[in-house]
């Protein structure tokens, strides 16, 4: 074969080669004309754990504020502010020299009752004997048996006299009610305090377990109570909800808490409800006043579908709706309704079914009742769908 033939071959089959690239060859080729590619994942049933998410308030388990019982000047302080204290520590002293000399005189007057009744008793007794055998009238007696009775009641009067004056005293020492976290004192040594005066001395907070009110809406209510009802909510009746927090900052609390308390009445003026959750609180990482985020575990969802939030659209009316790929591969519309979510997901309760193809992408190639084609995707945590749609239909 001569050097002309040979580059007249070369030249064919490169020619030939060229072709045969520019030809589709199976699936990579084009979709059909007219109709357009879009990404589709299976829907399959699933248990999803249900969680409500709230706003909250730190509360206090316990708040006493410290007054005074008794008039007088403070004489000495006893704890130190911003410190936890016991039930029964001393907080206050007070001047007590006029109370031990109430105790005093109390004290000497039931000795004196005591004396007039022992007096009245025995000539009680006298008369009485006397009395037997005629020997004084009749109304001797008697006038002994009232004086008696006379000389009891001052003597029981005397003694609460003195039961009150040793409460008194006892009073000049202000004791702490509960344990707890006492704030700053508002009077300092010398100051004049006077008996249930307004201004509180200084205020004992218990915070350690600590409370956290948390706030829904009733509707939200009725929508919880029929999931249990119905029994898509898997709930274990005898073991309260537990609660986790995220703080101001954005960080989570460590502890786990749980539902203590669940407010029997809804406002009459904002349509809502009151959920008290309890928190260990070692640390005094929480404190009165904070507010923070709260998750409420309500349990395990049964047979609802985890649809990615991209594929949902809403219309004026609310009303979720998704597109799926039918038997004959039209995209047709369902509405569902959501409960909630789970990460970049809707959780769907109605509306959906098993095996359903639902389009989450390419929804600008398309409309309602449009053929298409579909191509399976994934979609990863953060919502992005990983696969490759040609741009438009022949293309």
């Amino acid at each position: 074969m001569t050097m002309r033939n040979i580059g007249r071959c070369g030249g064919l089959l490169l020619l030939l080669a060229l072709v045969g690239a520019c030809q589709p060859s199976g699936p990579s080729g084009p979709p059909p004309a007219g109709k357009a590619e879009v990404g589709t994942i299976t829907l399959q049933p699933t248990s999803v754990p249900r969680t409500m998410e709230l706003p909250g308030r730190i509360i206090a388990l316990a708040t006493a504020e410290i007054r005074p019982q008794v008039n007088g000047i403070v004489r000495k302080i006893a704890f130190k502010e911003g410190r936890v204290v016991k039930a029964g520590d001393v907080l206050y002293e007070l001047e007590d020299a006029k109370f031990k000399a109430a105790y005093a005189a109390a004290a000497a007057a039931v000795k004196k009752a005591e004396a007039a009744t022992a007096g009245a008793q025995t000539a009680f007794d006298r008369y009485s004997k006397l009395g037997e055998s005629n020997a004084v009238a009749a109304q001797t007696v008697d006038d002994s048996r009232s004086t008696l009775l006379q000389a009891e009641a001052s003597e029981e009067a005397a003694r609460a006299d003195l039961e009150t004056a040793r409460i008194n005293l006892e009073n000049a020492t202000i004791r702490a009610p509960i344990d707890g976290l006492i704030g700053v004192s508002s009077v300092s040594v010398g100051a004049l305090v006077t008996e249930n005066q307004t201004a509180a001395l200084a205020t004992i907070r218990q915070i350690d377990p600590i409370n956290v009110d948390l706030v829904d809406s009733s509707a939200n209510l009725l929508r919880i109570r029929e999931d249990v009802d119905s029994g898509r909510l898997g709930q274990d009746l005898g073991k309260p909800p537990a609660v986790r927090l995220t703080l101001e900052n954005g960080k989570a609390y460590a502890e786990t808490g749980v539902v203590s308390l669940a407010e029997p009445v809804v406002s009459e003026t904002t349509g809502t409800f009151t959920l008290r959750a309890t928190f260990p609180n070692s640390q005094r990482i929480l404190l009165p006043g904070m507010f923070v985020q709260a998750s409420v575990d309500l349990g395990t969802l049964n047979n609802a579908f985890l649809v990615p939030q991209r594929a949902v659209t809403r219309g004026d009316d609310g009303v979720a709706t998704i597109y799926v790929v039918s038997a004959d591969n039209k995209a047709e519309t369902k509405r569902i309704m959501t409960v909630g979510t789970s990460g970049n997901n809707w959780i769907v309760t109605d509306g959906a079914s098993p095996g359903d193809r639902l389009i989450v992408d390419g929804f600008q190639k398309f409309s309602a009742g449009a053929d298409v084609v579909p191509v399976e995707a994934t979609i990863d945590d953060d919502g992005v769908v990983d696969q490759d749609l040609k741009a438009e239909s022949g293309k």
